[in-house]
């Protein structure tokens, strides 16, 4: 009991100063102000416009994004080989501090924050994953998807075949951050949430620098007919996830130096050439 008063003793300094820790994030103010007149509804189509957008972390001299300017439309992949700053901006995750960020033609400052998350759907750079099982993780986007429509996510993020190994399938536990599960099935499950959200942007931040080269292929195949319609960017360091893309936007020193499909960036912009033959012979980047 002397010992177990003792552990009580030293343990409430330390719950005292992690209750103040918290109270300090709960009375912590957003930088993100909500609109003062919402815009509810959207016109659904994905249409995304940045128009000179810049972005500095706040106390930096530099800025990390200078007046980038692109358009990325419906039935349409953009890639971004660059910053993975930009695509936080979309879902305002953080704030443009130049420039506007459009979806529909409504800056995404004007748009109900319910709406912008149903609109844009984001895999992050570092995918998370909560404690529960793969059907609940998966549902967090839409809690009435039917099974099925699980598994059809899951196909088409190449997540099916190790969740059917699983003992318990869709109902096989998760623990807190997906650490029960390695870094590529991590991936691959976020991807398969997304899918089962459906929103009409879908933002790629890196997400799939944990696959190998066959299983990123196979992915992005599958991800290009369930995505047909919707408007699709992806940010990405390694070349083959993204030369395919409609179109590449090059960023150096967070400004756009080029744009165009694969073989005129190939043919007209030194910057890209560089990085492309840095991972692949001249043959392959043919």
């Amino acid at each position: 009991s002397v010992m177990m008063a003792t552990f009580m003793f030293m343990m409430i300094p330390r719950a005292e100063v992690c209750a103040e820790r918290i109270q300090e994030v709960l009375a912590t103010d957003s930088s993100l102000r909500p609109p003062d007149h919402p815009v509810r509804e959207l016109r659904a189509h994905g249409l995304l416009e940045l128009h000179g957008v810049g972005f500095h972390y706040p106390g930096a001299e530099d800025p990390v994004l200078r007046g980038v300017s692109l358009t990325a439309r419906p039935g349409q992949t953009t890639a971004v080989i660059g910053k993975t700053t930009l695509l936080g901006l979309i879902p305002r995750l953080a704030e443009a501090t130049e420039g506007a960020v459009l979806v529909d033609g409504v800056d995404v400052r004007d748009i109900e924050p319910t709406v912008l998350a149903r609109t844009v759907g984001v895999v992050p750079q570092r995918p998370y994953l909560f404690s529960g099982t793969v059907a609940s993780n998966l549902r967090y986007g839409n809690p009435d998807a039917t099974d099925d429509e699980l598994w059809r996510a899951l196909e088409t993020a190449q997540a099916k075949e190790f969740v059917e190994a699983m003992p318990d399938g869709l109902d096989a536990p998760i623990a807190q951050g997906g650490t029960n599960v390695s870094g590529g099935q991590r991936q691959r499950l976020c991807i398969a949430r997304l899918l089962v959200h459906r929103p009409e942007v879908y933002l790629f931040d890196d997400s799939f620098s944990a696959l190998d080269y066959a299983t990123d292929a196979r992915l992005r195949t599958a991800l290009a007919r369930e995505t047909a319609e919707a408007t699709v960017v992806i940010v990405a360091q390694r070349v083959a996830t993204i030369r395919d893309a409609d179109q590449i936007v090059v960023l150096e020193r967070g400004e756009v130096v080029g744009a165009g499909t694969h073989h005129q960036l190939m043919a007209d912009n030194p910057t890209y050439r560089e990085i492309v033959l840095s991972q692949l012979t001249e043959q392959e980047a043919a």
